[in-house]
């Protein structure tokens, strides 16, 4: 039950933010970024060092979304770089994260288990290019 919940929460959030987005159109960041833009969805790149990613200005890291706490997060990004975000996303209350396939790995899910966000994640090989039109319905 906690997926459905998970799933409603995410598509249900205001706005949303993609983290693992780059200038490399074959990279599947940016292709999830592409996503959200070609379904018109109000989305917010993060990136470290990049202004602007597919036309979209771009924050630095989800601490400078303009609300946190109503932005579901999509992240596509190496494992360590995740758990750290999950952190993140922890302190600023983010509702709903979708972690895409190949951006966990067993202490991420460790992280998610014992810090009671299980049904604030999507985890697990789900991935929005995929699924995420008919998660939305």
């Amino acid at each position: 039950m906690a997926f459905e919940a998970v799933k409603t929460a995410f598509f249900h959030s205001p706005a949303y933010a993609v983290v693992g987005a780059s200038k490399d159109q074959t990279k599947y960041g940016t292709k999830v970024l592409q996503w959200y833009k070609a379904r018109e969805m109000p989305v917010t790149p993060v990136h470290p060092k990049e202004t602007e990613l597919e036309g979209i200005a771009a924050v630095k890291s989800i601490e400078e979304l303009p609300s946190p706490s109503t932005t579901s997060i999509s992240i596509i990004t190496p494992s360590k770089i995740t758990i750290d975000l999950l952190q993140k996303a922890k302190e600023l209350n983010v509702p709903a994260l979708w972690i895409q396939p190949g951006a966990s790995d067993s202490a991420c899910i460790k992280f998610i288990k014992e810090n009671d966000m299980v049904d604030k994640v999507i985890y697990g090989g789900s991935c929005v290019l995929t699924e995420g039109d008919n998660f939305r319905k």
